[in-house]
């Protein structure tokens, strides 16, 4: 009688354990599926951030143009609109002071603007086509300079009224300050906005 009581006893306690091990499996594998949801929820936020800023970016520029063209102070119509991280970048050419002016305060008025860098050249309409021609052949110029080195060559090159604007990626900042010189060296040229990125940063 004894025996055979210790027998039940011990099918009873290796049936528990048998019942206990496959809910500890259950709950370490719901625990690994939790976790990698939780991942895969804070990878869709992310990209949906980014998303977020670059639609809001474009939305920005796109609201900020707008604007200009509806202001009749602003009579320039060589004026370029760039929106990054909600700060927006004004340059081109306007007919006066005032006009460069008014453009800054449009900016600023867009609501979700952050900041405005105004880099407007002002240019009198009776001058306007002589400058144009002067800063296509000053950005020809600089094009070809960069050109020669192979650092330098992918660089853009913009220029209104004789101000060049540097912009786009290179390796050093030697590289950065080599298109800075070469652009001061064509003539015309009266002023050089270096907006290039480079890579290291010692």
């Amino acid at each position: 009688m004894r025996h055979s009581t210790t027998g039940s006893a011990l099918v009873l306690a290796v049936s528990a354990v048998v019942a206990i091990a496959p809910g500890a499996g259950a709950q370490s594998t719901s625990d690994k599926v939790g976790s990698t949801m939780n991942q895969t929820e804070d990878k869709a936020k992310s990209m949906g951030e980014t998303v977020k800023t670059e639609v809001g970016d474009s939305w920005l520029t796109s609201k900020t143009k707008i604007a200009l063209f509806a202001d009749d102070r602003v009579k320039g119509r060589q004026i370029t609109v760039d929106t990054a991280n909600g700060a927006v970048h004004l340059r081109g050419k306007v007919d006066s002071a005032d006009a460069k002016a008014a453009a800054g305060e449009i900016a600023k008025g867009i609501d979700g603007v952050k900041s405005v860098t105004n880099d407007l050249q002002v240019v009198a309409p009776e001058r306007r086509s002589a400058v144009a021609a002067n800063d296509k052949e000053i950005t020809r110029q600089v094009e070809q300079r960069l050109d020669r080195d192979p650092q330098t060559k992918k660089i853009d090159v913009r220029t209104d009224a004789g101000v060049v604007t540097l912009t786009g990626e290179v390796s050093t900042i030697a590289a950065c300050a080599r298109a800075s010189e070469s652009a001061r060296q064509v003539p015309g040229v009266r002023a050089v906005k270096n907006q290039l990125a480079y890579a290291d940063k010692d």
